[in-house]
């Protein structure tokens, strides 16, 4: 991953070979790293987390940084071996129920990252907290029709065209038009896209939701984009998004933040030819689920995901004309069935579980991929996406 204020860094010093948390750096300003601390330290004491928070400062080539992260004892009681499947149980959260809990269940997560999730600011870990809370509720609002060849969009708010892809219509509100594309309770009916574009829109409404509350002058610039052109697939990668984790250094395979986007691969190389089933790209929802957009209220968990990715193998068949196609009544039953036979689901899980081979490879690997996607630095002076037009704004 390149440099940068919102990069994730694996420092070297006393917790290497722990849980590196949270590192805020202010600049490179002393005065203003204090100033940062202590308003994150009220912040974490506001939402019942300080008694459970470590804190360390020090310097290094790119300056002075204080870094959080949770104490051993209460990372061992909540995460054991990095796995927050559990996090919001084990603090009593109802994430579901209120965003101050959500929050709460956010920070932990971030506290107990195994690569520290670097920010050059309090203002900016504010920011990358409420986008998270922001992605996790727009996702659970999202429902769709699944189809990787055909696409729609509300006519009233969105129009196509081959060389810009959906526009919005002049004039139209971003988040507006996002959430008709992608909530049914906004628009009155569901609309057909790939999982991965589906991402794409709940990350862009969350972003477009928090600029309005952080920075509308960004907020302009995206909508007239959208007017103009869709910014799509590795582009949108590279122009929103920040990579942690990898194939060198990968995650834990239990460790997510609420809001990650990620993927999940199909290890099988033959059913991996269907278009669609590549693999999954999915948000983490917190409590150990994970996002569902064809079936209302009916989220993963990793298990449900590994399981209903490993019988795609099961569910490949052949048209008349010799094309591919995925027969999804064959994995539904198969995974009904799996669910019956206890031993038959411990070894799926052990297959799954591992880290997928790299690309164009496959051989024992599982789903399991070794990085998650987040939404890059937002506030005015330390923002980092990279929009067209936008230079990209760096703490001073």
């Amino acid at each position: 991953m390149s440099g940068g204020p919102d990069v994730m860094r694996r420092p070297d010093g006393p917790w290497a070979d722990r849980w590196q948390g949270i590192r805020l750096r202010a600049g490179g300003d002393p005065r203003g790293l204090v100033a940062d601390g202590e308003r994150t330290r009220a912040w974490l004491a506001n939402l019942g987390l300080a008694p459970r928070v470590e804190t360390a400062c020090g310097r290094d080539a790119a300056g002075p940084y204080l870094d959080f992260r949770l104490d051993a004892e209460s990372a061992a009681r909540c995460a054991p071996g990095h796995d927050t499947s559990g996090l919001a149980a084990a603090l009593g959260l109802d994430p579901d129920g209120g965003d101050r809990d959500l929050d709460v269940e956010i920070l932990a997560a971030m506290l107990l990252g195994p690569i520290a999730f670097e920010l050059p600011s309090y203002d900016e870990l504010v920011s990358a907290v409420r986008l998270r809370r922001r992605i996790v509720r727009a996702a659970n609002r999202t429902v769709l029709a699944f189809d990787t060849e055909q696409a729609e969009r509300p006519e009233g708010c969105w129009t196509y065209a081959e060389s810009t892809g959906f526009t919005i219509v002049p004039g139209h509100d971003l988040a507006d038009a996002l959430r008709k594309a992608t909530q049914p309770d906004a628009s009155g009916r569901l609309y057909s896209f790939s999982c991965y574009r589906a991402t794409e829109y709940v990350l862009l409404l969350a972003l477009a939701q928090e600029l309005a509350e952080c920075n509308p002058g960004l907020l302009e610039a995206l909508r007239q984009q959208w007017e103009r052109a869709a910014i799509m697939s590795g582009r949108f990668h590279e122009v929103f998004l920040q990579e942690y984790g990898s194939l060198g250094e990968p995650l834990p395979a239990r460790y997510y933040v609420p809001g990650d986007r990620l993927w999940f691969r199909n290890p099988d190389e033959a059913s991996a030819n269907v278009e669609g089933y590549e693999g999954s790209w999915v948000f983490y929802l917190g409590a150990g689920r994970f996002t569902n957009f064809w079936k209302p209220g009916c989220a993963y968990s990793l298990a449900d995901k590994c399981i209903e990715l490993y019988h795609w193998r099961h569910g490949l068949r052949h048209d008349a004309a010799g094309r591919l196609w995925m027969d999804e009544s064959a994995v539904e039953a198969r995974v009904q069935a799996s669910a019956r036979d206890p031993a038959e689901v411990a070894a799926i899980l052990e297959r799954m579980l591992r880290l997928r081979d790299p690309s164009g490879v496959y051989a024992a690997g599982g789903c399991i991929d070794a990085s998650r996607e987040f939404i890059r630095c937002v506030r005015p002076g330390t923002c980092t996406l990279s929009l067209p037009g936008l230079a990209p704004q760096r703490a001073v």
